[in-house]
């Protein structure tokens, strides 16, 4: 099959972004059942509209049951499948056996994706899963490209899919147990802090002098040795592809609509000169420079050339931050939400869904038509009206160099 880019969907505007900046699916949930349960903004009545969208436009919508269930839970996961299985997902994906079992019952006609949760990393897993009903596995991300390789040569009869962009977990595959031991806050039910990101005192103790403790530094700061880059595989996606790979899969319902955009158009650039043979290594680095324009670690390749070892951690808790997402077009006239500082006079750019634009704020006024020399977002969903040289769709975005 055609590769497939699948973005996060925190929200329906974030679902509609997402098919709009290039995506093919987005996978998007409940809150109580999904991993990121304090970013998602979803009930059912949205799903179905989400669905209902994505068909409209030719695109596939998946709908994540992810969490690793308790008792308590299963009698509402058993009544939300079969609400949502009225309205035609193009899948669940799903790492809880249990939770797998239910969807075969009550929801025999929506494919099974198994999630990178369910830490699938060799040729007899991905053998079971095939046999048990699944049509997609959705690969741990501790693989490589080899790896990956061998699995899809000696099981071809079953898609596979890898993470390719986004946060990633200190933990095998996302399974931790420390946000609940610190906070008492379980991940594996979506509810987790990161504290995998938080500065740490490390200490050693020498075995014959107990109670002498000697620090143990990154920095003067501490250590972040248990904080991850950021995965970015933009430069190695042919390879990707060549291993077998047919979902390509972002991280990040938690992030922001222009993260959401800008990632999508840059990866949606990506596979599109993949397809036409024009991939070359100008356009790689003109793409790895605009995933920098978002707030993030250290990118690196993850596993997939190899196992992580060298410099895999990033040496803080703040991302990095060049680029300042300043505000959000709603509408065609020049309306706003301002999002950060923007000043009349600012070099910016405008991101759309065909292309960047380089810019200057000729104008900036409030509602009532007032000039002003600045805006600083006050409140949230501030919004103003915006001059450029050029008009700008509905889900465009404003950005400036800081």
């Amino acid at each position: 099959m055609k590769p497939e880019l699948i973005l996060p969907g925190g929200d329906l505007e974030r679902v509609k972004i997402a098919f709009l900046y290039g995506a093919d699916a987005v996978y998007v949930g409940l809150n109580k059942h999904s991993l990121r349960k304090a970013e998602v903004r979803f009930d059912i009545p949205d799903i179905k509209e989400a669905i209902e969208h994505a068909h409209l436009l030719g695109k596939r919508l998946f709908v994540t049951f992810n969490i690793f269930a308790h008792n308590k839970h299963l009698e509402d996961i058993e009544k939300d499948m079969k609400a949502i299985a009225k309205f035609k997902p193009d899948a669940f994906i799903m790492a809880d056996i249990g939770v797998i079992n239910i969807a075969k019952r009550v929801a025999p006609n929506v494919a099974i994706h198994v999630s990178t949760q369910a830490n699938t990393v060799n040729i007899e897993d991905v053998k079971f899963w095939r046999d048990y009903g699944a049509k997609r596995v959705v690969l741990a991300r501790e693989l490589s490209l080899a790896e990956i390789k061998e699995i899809h040569e000696t099981v071809p009869d079953i898609e596979l899919e890898a993470f390719v962009h986004g946060s990633m977990c200190i933990s095998y595959s996302g399974r931790c147990l420390m946000s609940n031991y610190v906070k008492g806050r379980d991940a594996n039910l979506g509810e987790c802090v990161q504290p995998c990101r938080w500065n740490y005192n490390v200490y050693l103790e020498e075995k014959n002098r107990p109670g002498e403790y000697f620090p143990a530094e990154e920095s003067a700061e501490g250590t972040y040795i248990m904080s991850s880059k950021d995965l970015a595989a933009i430069e190695i996606l042919p390879e990707i592809l060549e291993s077998g790979i047919v979902g390509l899969k972002v991280e990040g319902r938690n992030k922001s609509e222009y993260y959401l955009a800008s990632v999508g158009h840059t990866y949606r650039r990506a596979l599109d000169a993949i397809e036409q043979n024009i991939y070359t290594n100008v356009l790689k680095s003109e793409l790895l420079s605009e995933l920098k324009k978002n707030n993030h670690r250290d990118y690196t390749t993850g596993f997939f050339l190899g196992k992580a070892i060298d410099g895999e951690t990033y040496e803080d808790r703040s991302p990095i931050r060049k680029w300042d997402y300043v505000a959000e077009f709603i509408d065609e006239n020049g309306k706003i939400i301002v999002k950060n500082k923007i000043e009349y006079g600012d070099i910016v750019e405008v991101l759309t869904p065909n292309g960047i634009y380089p810019e200057k704020v000729l104008s900036l006024l409030d509602l009532s038509g007032k000039r002003l020399g600045e805006i600083n977002p006050g409140k949230a969903d501030q919004k103003a009206i915006i001059k450029l040289t050029n008009a700008y769709p509905i889900y465009s975005f404003v950005r400036k160099q800081i």
